[in-house]
């Protein structure tokens, strides 16, 4: 009887233990290292996988920093403070104001940490904690109060975080489904009538430099491509275009998307 019980919670665990995990392995990734000529350009160094999701393929460079090192999450947590602030009603919706500024308007930010500190703290570091917990998020670094998620503490590898925007995609996360399509819609956007990209943003001091996360999917045909990019370099610079972005833009170029024909 009892070794029935424990098979019956590992039953119960495994799902949620795969909640984060994209999948990658040997037999689905195309590493492209030609795709570094984009991080070069930029100034910066780090790592990009898209994953196709109607071949279940993976394209990654740099698949090390992709898939075994851990950087700080910073404002992507933004994705999961907004799901638990949603589902337990602390948060009525987006366009609920603090210090005002609507919690949309706050998550299109990438530094709208004021904003996210308020809405966490509201939530409870306990139930942060035990939805960090059961999502196996990263390191799970949330202790006696949400400073983990600011202060560098809390990482995660760009594998789970890409695998925690596909599923949120295809409300698979556990979470009610209006809970995930209030958040996928504060996601920033550009679109046309050939594609749509959608994205968070984050950027954390880290090491003396900038790190920034760069996480979405792009849409052509109704068809989602998601991807992550993790880079770091020197303070970004003020009054231009992200510089992710114009690493995300060459590379996905590259890859023939932005012409509606994917």
């Amino acid at each position: 009887m009892r070794k029935f019980s424990k098979m019956r919670k590992l039953l119960v665990a495994l799902p949620a233990l795969a909640i984060l995990f994209s999948a990658c392995s040997i037999n689905n990734v195309t590493e492209d290292a030609s795709l570094g000529r984009f991080f070069d350009s930029a100034g910066v160094k780090g790592c990009f996988a898209l994953f196709d999701n109607g071949q279940g393929h993976f394209t990654v460079y740099n698949l090390p920093r992709y898939r075994d090192s851990l950087y700080p999450a910073g404002s992507t947590f933004d994705i999961v403070a907004s799901l638990v602030a949603f589902q337990s009603g602390v948060i009525k919706d987006d366009k609920a104001v603090i210090h005002d500024m609507t919690i949309g308007d706050a998550f299109k930010m990438n530094n709208g940490e004021v904003i996210f500190r308020r809405i966490e703290d509201s939530v409870g570091i306990d139930s942060l904690r035990k939805w960090v917990d059961s999502l196996h998020y990263g390191n799970e670094a949330v202790d006696k109060d949400t400073d983990a998620v600011y202060d560098g503490n809390l990482k995660l590898q760009a594998d789970e975080q890409l695998g925690l925007i596909k599923r949120l995609y295809f409300n698979q996360l556990p979470f009610y489904r209006p809970t995930q399509e209030m958040v996928r819609d504060m996601f920033g956007k550009y679109e046309n009538s050939n594609y749509k990209l959608v994205y968070k943003v984050a950027d954390i001091p880290y090491n003396g430099h900038v790190l920034s996360w760069i996480t979405g999917w792009v849409e052509e045909n109704k068809h989602p491509y998601f991807f992550v990019l993790n880079i770091e370099g020197p303070e970004k610079e003020v009054g231009k275009e992200h510089r992710g972005f114009q690493v995300i833009r060459g590379i996905l170029s590259s890859m023939g998307f932005f012409q509606g024909k994917k």
